[in-house]
């Protein structure tokens, strides 16, 4: 029988020695686990019981975590689940590369388990938060947000955004005209401590929000890069 008061978590890396000890911190600090050593392994999985939160490592032989994520992302059923990599120390690319893949929040190599484990939390925080200000439809300019289903309707053309790009979009709709830093977004967003996280995380979501949004004229120039400060959502 499944624990339905604990958080269910799936780790895939193909290294057992990982995946073994980010499953032992996680189940110490209350949370349930399954582990996965492939990208074919962790699908199989994924089919027979949706977890809370997915931690995917990018570079695994066969199906790698990016495709892993790609394909998830592409599937209704799991546009919305929370996926977190595991990446090289200073592997930029494979960040950027992954996060456009639609990962929420990366992790370096080596990590810290004190740190994953609460970028694990803040994961499964957000996806439970309902909106601010209490109304689940933001209506601004020409998009339209619903927040019960993290779809943007612009011109009559819905658009499904992932978890975090809706948190996102949510965010800048909320503070239109307001030029936000990176680090204030990850602060509002990610719940990163303030002046810590990575702005290519933000830049990297932002790309994202442009790419799905701006294919509709009505949409086009509305998130505006302010340079040397950060970003806004300009009506």
């Amino acid at each position: 029988m499944f624990d339905k008061k604990k958080p269910f978590i799936l780790t895939t890396d193909d290294d057992p020695g990982i995946v073994l000890s980010i499953a032992t911190a996680l189940t110490r600090e209350g949370f349930e686990t399954e582990k996965a050593l492939s990208g074919e392994e962790a699908l199989r999985k994924l089919a027979v019981r949706r977890p809370d939160a997915l931690i995917l490592d990018i570079n695994m032989p066969g199906i790698d975590g990016l495709e892993v994520c790609r394909r998830l992302r592409m599937d209704d059923r799991y546009y919305d689940l929370p996926i977190l990599f595991l990446t090289a120390r200073g592997t930029v690319s494979d960040v950027v590369v992954g996060l456009d893949a639609g990962a929420d929040d990366y992790v370096a190599k080596p990590f810290d388990i004190v740190e994953l484990v609460a970028r694990v939390r803040a994961l499964l925080r957000r996806s439970g938060q309902p909106p601010k200000n209490g109304s689940d439809i933001l209506d601004l300019g020409p998009i339209m947000l619903d927040s019960m289903t993290y779809r943007v309707t612009i011109g009559g053309a819905e658009i499904q955004l992932t978890r975090t790009e809706h948190q996102l979009l949510r965010y800048l709709m909320e503070h239109p005209n307001q030029a936000l830093s990176p680090y204030r977004l990850l602060e509002a967003v990610w719940e990163y401590p303030p002046r810590t996280g990575d702005p290519d995380l933000v830049r990297a979501h932002i790309r994202n929000l442009r790419a799905k949004l701006e294919n509709h004229e009505a949409a086009h120039g509305v998130i505006r890069t302010i340079h040397g400060v950060g970003y806004m959502v300009a009506v």
